[in-house]
């Protein structure tokens, strides 16, 4: 059964470049409801632990580095089909492969400073949303 929650964090380069109100905009004017949202700074050990995935993958530093460049905005998202809607609205990793209006379209300048992260499965997007807040900070 597909939740109706998701994870995303507005990634460093969005946020030193001004784009909190309109990516925010883009998501509510889409239909996710925010139910959990702060502005934060990732430490190395939030990084290293939450990219855990990546370990292995020769980028692994290099994201580290990037997600503890300057501060994030992390929210929990919901509506209907989250993950699978919220993956749409944001588009492919790499901007000049995703559609037209997507978040990283219009926001993102390369595929590691993509300016958004969202959960890639309803497991996932649990496990983020909970490594991020705690349960009397989700609503």
């Amino acid at each position: 059964m597909a939740s109706n929650r998701t994870f995303t964090m507005l990634k460093p380069d969005a946020l030193a470049k001004g784009y909190i109100g309109e990516i925010l905009n883009q998501i509510t004017g889409s239909g996710f409801k925010i139910v959990a949202m702060k502005m934060t700074q990732m430490t190395e050990n939030d990084a290293k632990t939450f990219y855990e995935v990546h370990k292995e993958r020769p980028f692994y530093g290099e994201l580290v580095d990037y997600m503890t460049s300057g501060p994030i905005v992390a929210a929990i998202l919901e509506k209907e089909n989250a993950v699978d809607d919220f993956r749409t609205l944001i588009g492919a990793t790499n901007p000049e492969e995703a559609a037209e209006g997507t978040i990283r379209k219009k926001f993102a300048t390369s595929i590691s400073e993509n300016a958004i992260h969202g959960s890639d499965s309803d497991e996932n997007a649990k496990i983020e949303g909970n490594f991020h807040f705690s349960g009397r900070e989700q609503f």
